[in-house]
């Protein structure tokens, strides 16, 4: 590594981003299908990537490669790089020889996983910069502009409105007390972060999102994407239905269809089917539990899995697209009353003195 990487290599700066994972993927996909050997095909890979942490990650596997362990053993080490999920696929390769193919599989569905989560994150850029903004820009106006403005107001003398009064009032606090503000706005993120990590409120909180009006449709249709998709390539990679279950459980990102998953491998255990667990639940759709059976009685659940993945996707996009449809002009409505209310509050008082003279 040059002086340059070791410099560079900082946890913060060198996080493994999807992206980075999505690329290694196909680059290695690519590699082992053109027959190169999978130790050379890795120390090409460490070429190839700019991410010093998933670089170093790369060096140590081939090392172990080289020393005889197994890819999936290897890479398991680096829990924090590689998912469960993804060393699973790569076990499934290595047992039924087919690794260039689990390769190539793995890499698409990883693709797809990043382009679907770039569509969600892109689609609430938009929203989140406006909003951002008209905070930033209020809070900013009421600190600096506002107690000028309202000064001219309170040597006057006269009585002034409610809404003027309450003006004032919140611009003081945020010029005397704008570190209060500030401590509680960063506190509140991060006991927010922290309490979501306990268990009863991170099941609480993921049972409420499946409810919120529209949002609660874009969360839904996402976890059971990643379910469909998942459960897919595992079973397509030769991976045991109850396994798969159990690995797709801890990637699918929501605790209410984690424990769905995991009462459907107890289920399948007593030998009851997928589709009949699915069926007892609320949050999975009628037509997915049917789609499921009809897979396990005629011997293509993986087929009829890519179907149900393939029409969730779409979806979502209808979502996402309504949702912009529908954020833009409550943000455009919001601003609008905002800014309203502090120029009534502040002007409707200044007219009024100006009538007196």
């Amino acid at each position: 590594m040059t002086a340059m990487s070791k410099d560079l290599d900082i946890p913060f700066l060198n996080r493994i981003k999807p992206k980075d994972l999505v690329v290694m993927s196909r680059q290695l996909s690519v590699l082992v299908s053109a027959t190169v050997p999978i130790v050379r095909a890795i120390k090409i890979l460490v070429q190839q990537t700019k991410n010093v942490k998933l670089q170093n990650a790369l060096k140590k596997i081939a090392d172990d490669v080289d020393g005889g362990s197994k890819l999936s053993d290897s890479m398991a080490r680096f829990a924090n790089i590689f998912s469960n999920f993804f060393v699973s696929m790569i076990r499934s390769g290595e047992s039924s020889g087919k690794l260039d193919e689990v390769l190539n599989y793995l890499a698409d569905q990883t693709e797809k996983d990043y382009e679907l989560r770039s569509k969600i994150k892109g689609a609430m850029v938009y929203p989140a910069f406006i909003m951002t903004s008209m905070f930033g820009l209020g809070a900013a106006m009421m600190i600096f502009v506002v107690p000028k403005l309202t000064a001219v107001l309170l040597e006057n003398g006269g009585e002034l409105p409610l809404t003027t009064k309450m003006l004032i009032a919140v611009s003081g606090f945020l010029v005397n007390y704008w570190w209060i503000v500030l401590i509680a706005l960063i506190g509140s993120i991060v006991g927010i972060k922290y309490a979501l990590k306990v268990n009863k409120i991170k099941v609480a909180w993921d049972e409420f999102k499946l409810h919120i009006p529209v949002l609660g449709k874009l969360f839904q249709f996402t976890s059971l994407v990643r379910f469909t998709r998942s459960l897919q390539t595992l079973v397509t990679g030769g991976v045991p239905l109850p396994d798969a279950l159990e690995i797709v459980a801890a990637v699918v990102g929501n605790e209410t269809y984690r424990t769905l998953l995991l009462n459907s491998i107890k289920s399948i255990e007593q030998g009851q089917s997928l589709s009949y667990e699915l069926s007892k639940s609320k949050v999975v759709p009628q037509m997915i539990h049917q789609m499921i059976n009809v897979g396990e009685q005629t011997g293509k659940l993986t087929e009829i899995l890519g179907r149900i993945t393939d029409f969730y996707t779409r979806e979502i996009n209808t979502v996402v697209a309504s949702l912009v449809t529908l954020i833009e002009p409550m943000i455009m409505i919001l601003l609008g009353v905002a800014v309203g209310a502090m120029v009534s509050a502040v002007l409707l008082p200044m007219y009024n003195m100006a009538q007196n003279f």
